[in-house]
């Protein structure tokens, strides 16, 4: 009896040692499996980050050499605008010296170079600065920018909502005298969300960290008044 039952209890440490060997091999494979997971996932995403990164979109007709930024006018004095359409401030920018800029460009004194700058998705729950900053991308191919993001301002919605939606970007366009048809699928297709990744990475990386900002010649204008302006292009162009 004795013996039955030892070798009753060796099988049974046996199996029990089979056992804990098989939950240490499924746990092993497991976490293998969720290693490899997160691999992928990370690769997916170090992808898609640095296809962007890699210059992996397509300017909007007008677009300066480097794709940061809408091309206006071909004076001998640069002004850059960077500008987010939500933002009340930006707002209040084209309101008090859009003006002033037409008129510097109209009169051959300066090359403005708008930067639609995505920084207030955070403000919309649609990612509005990121459709905004792609419609205008869709205006300047229908040559219509500067037109399009003064109604932009003009309609602009509240922060903290859903923004415009595409119908209503598409619907301004139209009044602007864009063609609904091609605005209207440039905008719903997102032709230009890629380009405003871009124009956005590269305003951060030249460490503008608000906006309205306005250079001109580089150098940061901090009271952004029609005067100031003004005088900032005449001192740059003697």
């Amino acid at each position: 009896m004795s013996s039955r039952k030892g070798r009753k209890d060796a099988a049974r440490v046996v199996r029990e040692q089979l056992a804990r060997e098989r939950r240490r091999k499924q746990t092993l494979w497991i976490s293998l499996g969720a290693v490899v997971v997160l691999v992928i996932a990370g690769l997916v995403g170090w992808s898609v980050w640095s296809g962007q990164r890699s210059g992996d979109f397509t300017p909007p007709p007008g677009a300066n050499d480097a794709g940061t930024g809408v091309v206006v006018g071909s004076g001998p004095v640069t002004v850059d605008v960077y500008e987010d359409y939500i933002c009340p401030a930006c707002k209040q920018f084209e309101q008090t010296s859009g003006a002033t800029l037409k008129q510097l460009v109209d009169e051959g004194k300066v090359r403005v170079v708008y930067h639609p700058v995505a920084y207030l998705n955070r403000f919309s729950s649609t990612q509005y600065s990121t459709r905004a900053s792609a419609a205008s991308g869709c205006a300047a191919e229908g040559g219509r920018f500067t037109e399009f993001g003064a109604a932009l301002f003009e309609r602009q919605p509240p922060e903290g909502g859903a923004g415009l939606s595409d119908d209503q970007l598409v619907d301004i366009g139209v009044e602007v005298g864009l063609d609904r048809d091609a605005f209207g699928t440039c905008v719903r297709d997102g032709r230009y969300k890629a380009w405003t990744a871009h124009v956005t990475e590269e305003a951060s990386r030249a460490d503008v960290t608000g906006t309205p900002t306005v250079l001109v010649d580089g150098e940061p204008v901090q009271q952004w008044t029609p005067e100031n302006i003004t005088a900032a292009v005449e001192a740059a162009g003697q």
